[in-house]
């Protein structure tokens, strides 16, 4: 390795170099990409652990395939930084994530080496199949690789695609990244059956010590052997996960030590010529080469500016607030010392939701179902049937995969199920996957839903009280990091349902504003000298009080704020509610909303500021509106 001082990175421009490179230019290659993600990510934020397990498996990948053909489909995605970099993106990868730059997840208007769209979780066999059964209608060779990790592997919808590639017989490549891990350590009886594996040395040296053993029978010996060696894979089989994928109709090849560039070539160029359901077994761990993230690969999963050289978080400016996060967290304990009949419920996110605090005070009503999203939501309804008050934390974004199980084992049967949507509105550097930005417009036209959005730290309090004391669906969704600094409270009292609050008087317009838009709308029209502007935090988005209809009268113009896209958000509802009252046609009505398009990932603020729902641009808007 020592005479490898000149860096290969710079020299790959494109994928295909990476054939024509040596084991040895492989293994110095393996540590420039390590290198260069970590500085960036340091710097940038991002999800470091993830793609620094997979560095090896995927220059194996490249080695052996072609992504100008073959078809790559990442799952989440998120550990496709090295696959970036050297898929000619190696210049911008300093702007990952940044405002203009490059994303952090696969993205085909990105690149053309992107194959498929990314950012939830356990997509891949479904997609990669429909791209196996395009290919075959085609008339295309070209070959279909699935990247899944044991993690995506918890969801329903990854056997859905198994079985369907299965029955059909399709030439589809599934690569199971068992890293033990997927945000939180993986929980359940299907994470304890992956991450069943034989120890490699020990096998080694049984077999040895096997084979030596037989072969010194006399006559029969190598009879034996070679019976043997025809029950070998069915040994393997039963102490691996073989059995499990073979009954799908895969051919299971693993496990593979997923850090072993000859040996993962070597697997590659052998599947490469099958043309038949094949699933890998590779073992990675997260974090690989990276002493920091190898010992803490939850904090690694997902970080934020951090020293390279020690792992520690670089030092902001001191901010004591907390955020809502915690403060929702933190609170749901306080009211479960209270009520034995709260139980907490995840999908593989306790540290991101905050359920955490939950989980060590309250093992017994704590639960993580894994990445499944659907079962948390009819778990929780089964519940909530029993006379217990489920609440399901789970990031606004995540929760549009368990629309049906929303609608109909909850809201139909209007069971008592609290959804508390972190994450709420813009996130910041996830991008489009992540942004919470359509939770008001694909809720509030559930009958007997609840729905609303604090505008600090202490109304997210009270309306996680209001919600347990409601005894019907109830959602609260509440945005990323900190709240305003409100003090918060000891003592809760219930809200009235569909009922805000006055914050500012004013004579020649109302504000409604909702949520994480109220402050920023309030300091906009403080600002503003020319008018006299009220201003009125709506709290609910449904249901909506004849005491606000009584208000709106008042007035011929009114500004709604939110953030939250206008199709069907907040806007909607006000429009609606004033067309029910026959009002329409003596108020005009301004929104202020997200726009109908996905929003990029970049800063928040920035984003904010960009698509006009900063305190700036809510001024602007204001004022515009009045002054026509």
């Amino acid at each position: 390795m020592e005479k490898l001082e000149k860096s290969i990175l710079e020299k790959i421009t494109n994928p295909q170099l990476v054939k024509e490179l040596s084991l040895e230019e492989l293994t110095f290659l393996a540590q420039e990409i390590r290198d260069l993600i970590i500085k960036v990510v340091a710097r940038n934020g991002g999800h470091l652990a993830p793609s620094l397990g997979v560095v090896e498996l995927t220059l194996a990948l490249l080695h052996v395939f072609d992504p100008r053909e073959d078809k790559f489909i990442w799952d989440v995605g998120h550990q496709a930084y090295a696959y970036k970099i050297l898929t000619g993106r190696k210049d911008s990868f300093p702007t990952l994530r940044q405002m203009g730059g490059i994303s952090g997840f696969p993205k085909p208007e990105e690149s053309p080496f992107d194959h498929f769209a990314v950012g939830h979780s356990s997509t891949s066999i479904s997609a990669g199949l429909g791209m196996a059964v395009a290919r075959d209608l085609l008339g295309k060779k070209n070959k279909v690789l699935a990247i899944i990790g044991d993690g995506s592997m918890t969801a329903g919808l990854a056997y859905e695609g198994l079985n369907q590639a299965g029955g059909l017989d399709k030439d589809l490549v599934v690569i199971l990244n068992d890293n033990e891990m997927s945000i939180s350590k993986n929980v359940g009886a299907l994470s304890s059956f992956l991450s069943r594996k034989l120890s490699s040395r020990w096998m080694i040296k049984f077999k040895r010590d096997f084979e030596s053993f037989i072969k010194q029978i006399p006559r029969i010996g190598e009879d034996i052997l070679t019976y043997a060696k025809r029950s070998e894979e069915a040994l393997k089989s039963f102490f691996t996960p073989g059995i499990l994928f073979e009954a799908f109709k895969f051919n299971y090849i693993g496990p593979v030590d997923g850090h072993n560039l000859k040996k993962l070539i070597t697997v590659f160029e052998e599947v490469k010529e099958l043309n038949i359901p094949v699933l890998v077994h590779v073992l990675t761990k997260k974090g690989k080469g990276y002493a920091p993230a190898e010992k803490n690969p939850t904090y690694f999963h997902g970080v934020g500016c951090f020293e390279p050289e020690t792992g520690k978080a670089k030092k902001i400016a001191a901010c004591s607030l907390p955020t809502y996060t915690e403060v929702f967290g933190r609170t749901l304990c306080q009211l479960a010392k209270e009520d034995s009949r709260i139980v907490a419920i995840t999908a593989a996110m306790p540290e991101g939701t905050g359920l955490s605090f939950f989980a060590e005070q309250f093992p017994e009503r704590f639960f993580d179902v894994g990445i499944c999203e659907q079962h948390a939501v009819t778990f929780a309804a089964g519940l909530a049937k029993e006379g217990f008050k489920p609440v399901v934390a789970i990031y606004s974004t995540f929760l549009q995969r368990a629309y049906d199980q929303i609608v109909h084992d909850v809201c139909l049967q209007n069971l008592p199920v609290v959804f508390c949507l972190d994450r709420g509105g813009l996130v910041g550097e996830d991008g489009p996957t992540h942004h919470g930005a359509f939770d008001f417009s694909y809720l509030r036209h559930i009958p007997n839903l609840v729905v609303s959005a604090p505008k600090d730290e202490a109304e997210l309090q009270l309306l996680l009280y209001t919600a347990l004391q409601a005894n019907k669906p109830f959602a609260l969704r509440y945005p990323r990091g900190v709240g305003s600094g409100v003090a918060l409270l000891k003592e809760f009292r219930t809200l009235p349902l569909g009922q805000g609050e006055l914050l500012r008087a004013g004579q020649d317009a109302l504000v409604l504003a909702i949520g994480s838009r109220v402050y920023p709308a309030l300091e906009a029209i403080e600002e503003i000298k020319e008018f006299s502007i009220g201003l009125y935090n709506l709290i609910f988005v449904k249901p909506l009080s004849k005491s606000l209809l009584d208000m709106i009268k008042n007035y011929d113009k009114i500004i709604i704020v939110e953030e939250n896209t206008l199709q069907g958000g907040c806007g909607s509802a006000i429009l609606e509610f004033l067309e029910e009252n026959d009002c329409l046609d003596k108020i005009k009505v301004k929104r202020i909303g997200l726009p109908d398009m996905f929003i990029e990932h970049g800063n928040v603020n920035k984003l904010r500021e960009k698509y006009g729902i900063d305190k700036s641009s809510i001024k602007e808007k204001i004022l515009a509106f009045l002054r026509r």
